[in-house]
């Protein structure tokens, strides 16, 4: 396996980025989105040349991202491991915090120079009103290049993280190429539901509010060859 995150990103798509790679499903709004490898990659770019050229971070800063398991969430982890910085979750002080905007007050524990924040909306739209102090990411980013080339070798947390994403691939049962669904209630550790799947070059169905009802339809409509327990 690669030792970056971001070489194993990218060999995850490169057999078909055309593919879904991951299937949002939110069954409180109704909200479904699908990304190919190619689109989620367009926007880890995206994300990734915000935070080089526009925030002018170096590898290792420490970024704050406070989101739920999203589709956004995972062009934001990704973009920030591609571009080498270092990812915490423990409120302190950050050169670049991303939030969701449900969670603002939670972001004023944190010290952060640039903040972000993120509607979650159906089709990636725009907040209605941004909040004070902070930018729109789904703004800010749709300006920035579509391809980034991330630096040799692994970022500051990447062996770390992907020993825990092999060791959970194989505790969660997660073969090659598998099509997985993933309840987000279940399964809110992006090691569980983006990295561990990524080792194993599968694609997600992740689901927020998953309705059990809907549960046996959309194993069959989305072709699911493993749901995590």
């Amino acid at each position: 396996m690669a030792d970056n995150i971001a070489r194993v990103f990218a060999d995850a798509i490169a057999s078909d980025p055309t593919r879904p790679l991951l299937t949002w499903y939110d069954d409180s709004t109704g909200d479904r989105t699908e990304l190919s490898g190619a689109t989620l990659a367009n926007w880890v770019s995206k994300t990734a040349n915000l935070l080089v050229d526009e925030v002018g971070l170096a590898p290792g800063t420490p970024a704050g991202v406070l989101l739920p398991p999203h589709w956004q969430t995972a062009a934001v982890l990704l973009g920030c491991w591609s571009a080498k910085v270092t990812v915490v979750d423990t409120p302190g002080a950050v050169d670049v915090l991303f939030a969701a905007a449900d969670r603002l007050d939670e972001a004023q524990s944190w010290s952060a120079d640039e903040r972000y924040a993120l509607g979650l909306a159906p089709l990636a739209a725009p907040l209605r009103q941004v909040p004070p102090g902070f930018a729109d990411y789904v703004v800010e980013v749709r300006g920035h290049g579509d391809h980034f080339t991330p630096q040799a070798g692994p970022g500051p947390a990447d062996a770390h993280l992907l020993a825990r994403a092999e060791a959970r691939a194989t505790e969660l049962g997660i073969e090659p190429g598998a099509r997985v669904l993933v309840d987000a209630a279940r399964h809110p550790d992006p090691v569980d539901w983006l990295l561990a799947p990524l080792t194993r070059a599968a694609t997600v169905v992740l689901c927020a509010n998953l309705d059990p009802a809907r549960l046996a339809g959309r194993q069959s409509t989305e072709k699911v060859t493993h749901a995590l327990p």
